[in-house]
């Protein structure tokens, strides 16, 4: 098999196509370059290079072997530098779970923030729900996930990064758009869009819950799993729905946000989370300048 000091020998001659400017360039003298040239070709199989007096000029064969030869020495250096980089803390590639939410929260300024303070780390996203998320950290298959609060696990830690009140969605056309300032109770009989309890079950439960608390009792028309199919439908006059304040930047024409009255405590989370006891530098590094920039958020 032949070796990448070899192909370094090749590469050069067949570039300069002169042995003497071949040799200067590797710093070495020029009867030890023909032999390295000697042995590749013997290894390979066929002739590479011509030599006719003081010229040098590749064969058909060498043409094509150049190829392959230049992308064998990239890849070597690529594979050596990735390895420097595993090394260190501040380095490297760290894949990172989000939900589709963040999206639109705090995911481009995160990452804004990524690019500015850690310019050699690469986050991989991968857009996946929190339940998928959980496993996928369990498994090794993600280091970081953004996520709503789950349920503990004993192999996952997680903080809050980033909280935000519920507001009103209301089409613009309805007698609700008109209120700046809406109490909940205004919702009783009201045409209800809500979370799927089993699908959105975070969400599901600070809504539905803080409604029977209230003892306020919206007449639910459909039950949607995501904030943008929700709005789609509170835009066509379906009806009106309780969402976090961050869902005013998904900008649909026909709908208008009013916050809602008495809402103390009414918010809802994203979470930082990540594998308890894991080992993966320069995944620690990015969860702990994500923990910095978005310091856990004080609880109403």
């Amino acid at each position: 098999m032949f070796q990448l000091t070899q192909l370094r020998c090749f590469v050069a001659v067949a570039t300069e196509l002169h042995f003497g400017r071949a040799a200067a360039s590797l710093n070495m003298t020029q009867p030890p370059l023909t032999r390295q040239i000697q042995l590749l070709e013997h290894e390979v199989g066929v002739l590479l290079l011509e030599r006719a007096g003081g010229s040098v000029r590749l064969t058909p064969a060498g043409e094509v072997f150049l190829r392959e030869a230049e992308d064998i020495l990239r890849r070597s250096q690529a594979a050596t530098l990735a390895a420097r980089r595993a090394m260190r803390a501040d380095a490297g590639s760290v894949t990172m779970g989000f939900i589709p939410a963040a999206s639109f929260t705090m995911l481009p300024q995160l990452l804004a923030t990524v690019r500015t303070q850690l310019p050699d780390v690469q986050v991989m996203l991968r857009e996946m729900q929190t339940a998928d998320q959980i496993e996928a950290i369990g498994a090794d298959r993600i280091e970081l996930g953004i996520v709503r609060p789950f349920a503990p696990r004993s192999f996952t830690e997680s903080a809050a990064i980033f909280r935000e009140p519920f507001v009103l969605a209301v089409p613009a056309e309805h007698p609700l758009a008109q209120i700046e300032s809406i109490p909940l109770g205004a919702l009783e009989g009201q045409a209800f869009i809500e979370f799927c309890p089993s699908e959105s079950r975070y969400l599901y439960e600070l809504v539905a819950g803080r409604l029977r608390a209230e003892g306020v009792a919206p007449e639910v028309v459909q039950t949607l799993s995501h904030t943008h199919s929700i709005l789609s439908l509170v835009d066509a006059g379906v009806g009106v729905a309780v969402v976090p304040h961050s869902a005013h930047r998904l900008r649909y024409a026909g709908v208008v946000f009013r916050p809602l009255q008495d809402a103390g405590g009414f918010d809802v989370e994203l979470h930082l989370a990540w594998r308890r006891g894991g080992r993966h530098g320069v995944a620690d590094t990015l969860r702990m300048l994500i923990q910095q920039a978005y310091p856990a958020p004080a609880r109403p």
